[in-house]
């Protein structure tokens, strides 16, 4: 390992990659502590740490752009607008086939970019003014007395807060971008990566303090870390995890030469959908708590919104399941793959081509599928249990910890594919190339 680290730093090109990378997860960092005009900052900072408790959707969001929520910070919207547009005008190509034309040559997918960050924008400018007047009639009700987190509400705090954030959330896509472009990996998947990362030495300091005063016990903190080795073990393998079809394309003959008659397999992975069913789950199953919590007529309905009690869990399982195939039908077409096979001559044995095949391949889809979406279910509802029973004083699992598996896995995989290039030995055991120095 070691080694492997050391020549990183011996290929220019990498080297140079991983420094811009770096460079710029630094500068979005610093706008993540930078201020914003006209916040009680102190304020909201408690009342985050508050609505994290009660499990509220701006707990979650928070988690999702490093803290930058709780600080009030520039980039307080962070790369959340990029994704969300993003995200839509994927369920877009599913219903409207003029962008599901655009998003299959690579001309049609400039045009698809170039729309999303025009929709980044509405949608930042439209969230800025939303939380600008939401922030507005909140307080903060703590041992000091009641704190305003906004000091002067109005108009001109709502258009100054527009500008700042739709500005920030401006900046954090193109940071985004130019690491995808000159640095390591997906710009923004790192960028939410890195501020994933951010809770967890506060979380190392929360354990250290809760065991020195024996509020937990050391038999249960062992008893952690061994769940916790485990639970990352099964991301890792989850996430990598594939079922192989196999697939035969048969021999041509072009002039005096023969080409094809290759077999290979067609890989399809049992967590297609990734985090996005998890992501879509608990943004619903959030809200009804959310709105309760500001309706005196509802506040009955916070007690069944709450994570760990029997309601809250089950209807947060079951969105995953649901989400977890709704989405795995929109990103993977069968029947746009049986057509491609098809044209290149390629069949999968003991199927005929075109309809047969699409047919097969759904099936097996959905069979592995069904694995994926309750190990997605199992993820996002152990954090929870872990807190209440072992008396865990951090948030581990769920969301945050497929991302950040997930990136880091990828990354690993771009560096070893770039180390491999130039005959260094990579990660990885298996397969690794000595080549000359």
């Amino acid at each position: 390992m070691i080694s492997t680290i050391q020549n990183i730093f011996k290929v220019p090109d990498l080297k140079k990659k991983l420094g811009f990378t770096l460079f710029c997860v630094a500068v979005y960092r610093l706008g993540a502590h930078l201020p914003m005009p006209g916040i009680n900052a102190q304020a909201l900072g408690l009342l985050m740490e508050q609505l994290k408790q009660q499990g509220s959707i701006f707990g979650m969001y928070d988690i999702f752009v490093g803290g930058a929520l709780g600080r009030a910070a520039i980039l307080f919207l962070g790369v959340m607008p990029y994704i969300s547009s993003s995200i839509i005008f994927q369920l877009l190509g599913s219903v409207f086939p003029q962008i599901e034309k655009l998003q299959r040559d690579q001309a049609g997918r400039r045009k698809i970019t170039q729309y999303t960050r025009y929709l980044t924008v509405g949608l930042a400018a439209f969230q800025a003014v939303a939380i600008a007047i939401f922030l507005e009639t909140q307080k903060f009700t703590g041992p000091a007395g009641v704190m305003n987190i906004v000091f002067n509400p109005g108009w001109p705090f709502r258009l100054t807060a527009m500008l700042t954030l739709t500005a920030g959330a401006i900046f954090a896509m193109w940071i985004g971008e130019q690491i995808t472009d000159k640095g390591i990996g997906n710009g923004i998947s790192f960028i939410i990566f890195i501020g994933c990362l951010e809770e967890y030495p506060g979380y190392f300091l929360r354990t250290v303090q809760l065991v020195l005063t024996q509020g937990l016990s050391v038999i249960n903190l062992v008893l952690v870390i061994i769940i916790m080795v485990l639970i990352v073990a099964a991301v890792i393998i989850m996430t990598q995890a594939t079922r192989r079809i196999p697939v035969q394309y048969p021999k041509r003959i072009i002039g005096r030469r023969m080409y094809g008659g290759q077999s290979t397999f067609l890989p399809l992975r049992v967590n297609t959908a990734g985090v996005i069913p998890i992501i879509f789950a608990q943004s619903l199953v959030v809200f009804p708590g959310t709105v309760a919590a500001y309706v005196p007529a509802l506040k009955g309905i916070i007690e069944l919104f709450r994570p760990g009690f029997w309601a809250y869990d089950l209807l947060f399982f079951s969105l995953i399941v649901f989400f977890t195939y709704f989405y795995t039908s929109i990103v993977f077409n069968p029947v746009e793959l049986a057509d491609n096979m098809k044209r290149y001559g390629g069949f999968i044995p003991g199927i005929r081509p075109g309809a047969r095949t699409a047919d097969y391949v759904d099936a097996v889809l959905s069979k592995i599928t069904l694995p994926g979406a309750l190990f997605l279910g199992f993820i996002a509802l152990v954090p929870w249990y872990l807190i209440n029973l072992l008396n865990v004083p951090f948030y581990f699992g769920g969301t945050t910890l497929l991302i950040i598996v997930g990136v880091a896995l990828d990354t690993v995989q771009q560096i070893e594919s770039q180390l491999m290039m130039y005959h260094y030995e990579g990660f990885m055991k298996k397969g690794r190339i000595r080549g000359r120095r």
